[in-house]
């Protein structure tokens, strides 16, 4: 299509402006209560659902990528992946950030609105609940996950329950990292493979106290009978991962390592707004309970506990060691995991 023939674009129009600046309608204003905070209010979750949008945008480009049977090293799809995922993150900032606008608004000037809200709460934000599923928080590990649908209309219903069935980006994840090759290849390694050196380095470099780690260890990374059920991440994708942490050095590890670490970012950015929310609706309302029937604030600090989505990779921190300690890989290895392979 040839650009120049098409019609101009107008700024409002390609805004639709008059949708967006004219979809404010204050609940008190229709009771004509003077409450002069609800606007504030109103255009502050907009804008959070927008942000919602534009998160569940990236991550599903993210997803794409993973979902391909092989994600080709020499191709811009890591750093695409790393790139929308940094997106989030920023995004995710503003998101806690956009939280100290909210709290020029008063207990009391909540007070002139809020009993007029009723039932509806954040606690129906769809969007955040598709956003959770799809980075990979299951129903079952959800905080009074027999309540968190319970205030839905059966449309949203079908909704979240679609994106909980559709595959997240934890279990693409784990497929990705189960393909990576370089500590387990027989090609690499003879007579001892990499985790026999490694648990021996490892295990020379606890101190008495920390002797419990070696168990751990064990089985998280060498015992496959042992390795704990119901985890996430298959043992083959916690012992690639781990070495990707380890040797994030060599330039074939720089994009899995800031992928990793992007993960583990999004994750704290969630726990920050989370805690930011909390403190928020303490000052609000106190002990009260939310507009939607939750417990409020209490309901706010159980989910923030238990709603960590990439938490084993976090563990990981507990199982590594100083570059000069960690074992010298094999020139081959050492070939592959770099840009020249001349």
């Amino acid at each position: 299509m040839d650009t120049k023939q098409r019609p101009p674009v107008y700024y409002s129009e390609y805004l639709q402006l008059d949708k967006i600046l004219n979809a404010q309608f204050p609940e008190s204003a229709k009771e004509g209560i003077k409450a002069d905070d609800e606007m504030l209010f109103i255009i502050i979750h907009q804008a959070y659902e927008l942000w919602f949008k534009q998160i569940l945008h990236e991550v599903n480009i993210v997803r794409e990528i993973f979902k391909q049977p092989n994600v080709p090293d020499n191709s811009s799809d890591i750093f695409n992946a790393v790139s929308r995922l940094k997106r989030v993150i920023k995004i995710m900032e503003i998101l806690v950030a956009q939280i100290s606008v909210l709290e020029t608004m008063t207990p009391l000037d909540f007070l002139d609105f809020r009993d007029l809200l009723r039932p509806a709460s954040g606690f129906q934000s769809i969007q955040f609940k598709i956003i959770e599923a799809l980075l990979g928080l299951e129903y079952v590990n959800r905080f009074g996950h027999e309540y968190y649908l319970s205030q839905l209309n059966e449309g949203d219903i079908k909704r979240v329950k679609d994106a909980e069935h559709e595959v997240s980006l934890i279990v693409l994840l784990n497929g990705w990292l189960e393909r990576m090759p370089f500590a387990n290849q027989d090609k690499y390694w003879s007579e001892h493979t990499f985790w026999d050196i490694y648990r021996a380095q490892y295990a020379s470099g606890l101190s008495p106290n920390e002797q419990a780690n070696l168990e751990v260890f064990d089985q998280l990374f060498i015992q496959p009978e042992r390795y704990p059920e119901g985890r996430r991440l298959s043992q083959l994708a916690m012992k690639n991962a781990l070495f990707i942490m380890l040797y994030r050095d060599y330039p074939m590890l720089h994009l899995p390592f800031e992928l990793l670490d992007r993960l583990l970012e999004i994750d704290e950015q969630l726990s920050m707004w989370r805690y930011r929310h909390i403190h928020m609706v303490q000052r609000a309302i106190g002990k009260r309970v939310g507009t939607g029937g939750s417990s409020g604030a209490a309901y706010l600090k159980s989910a923030a506990e238990s709603h960590i989505i990439f938490k084993e990779i976090a563990e990981i921190s507990s199982f590594l060691m100083p570059r000069n300690a960690l074992p010298q890989l094999p020139e081959v290895l050492v070939k592959d995991l770099s840009y020249n392979k001349d």
